[in-house]
């Protein structure tokens, strides 16, 4: 039995080595770590829901929490959401990509295990271009959870990323480290107007003035 998950580290000339790999993994169920603009998070196939639940297992975490969705362009906003507003664009157009995930009311068909039965799915646009080309590259959005067993440290690099989950995940992709500090600022869109759930990189007074 393996003792860690299988670790490839990105050639800044030819990425797509090593992103067609993440997609081999993706595809057939696994859940792979990888950078992101703040920290490494777990990437799973939105739409695959035994990966989804295995995700949950890996991190222990609690079916009441929802999972965030990291995406590749505003463009896909419509693919997992409805009931966009003219504020809404405005600060996707002002903060994505970066560190603001926006949450709106979940488009049908999305899986209750991602808005955990709240109706709502969180989604942003990472600031990182590492990220931004492997969900480009994937053609798909990716879950962003931190790559960690919840209520854990959130890891900076691949080497943490390993020691936290060991061989729960089939995958890291070693971005390098990552800038790590406080979270992405999250804001609910999904009723009037933004409403602040937690704030994080983005200070809330950018938002709600």
């Amino acid at each position: 039995m393996k003792t860690t998950a299988e670790l490839i580290k990105v050639d800044s000339a030819r990425p797509e080595r090593a992103f067609s790999r993440c997609r081999d993994v993706i595809r057939a169920g696994g859940v792979i770590a990888y950078p992101t603009d703040t920290f490494y998070g777990l990437g799973a196939d939105p739409k695959n829901q035994a990966a989804v639940r295995r995700l949950f297992d890996i991190k222990n975490r609690q079916v009441h929490q929802p999972i965030l969705l990291l995406i590749p362009d505003a463009g896909e906003v419509r693919e997992w959401a409805t009931g966009l507003t003219t504020d809404a664009c405005d600060l996707m157009k002002k903060f994505w990509p970066g560190p603001l995930t926006l949450v709106f009311k979940a488009k049908e068909g999305v899986m209750p295990e991602l808005t955990a039965g709240t109706g709502t799915i969180g989604l942003r646009v990472p600031g990182a271009a590492l990220t931004r080309d492997l969900l480009k590259f994937l053609n798909s959005a990716l879950t962003g959870t931190s790559a960690n067993i919840s209520g854990g440290s959130s890891p900076r690099t691949a080497e943490e990323a390993a020691a936290f989950l060991g061989n729960k995940v089939d995958l890291i992709l070693d971005g390098g480290t990552t800038p790590g500090g406080k979270p992405s600022t999250v804001v609910d869109m999904s009723a009037a107007g933004p409403r602040i759930i937690r704030e994080g990189a983005v200070p809330a007074g950018d938002i709600v003035s």
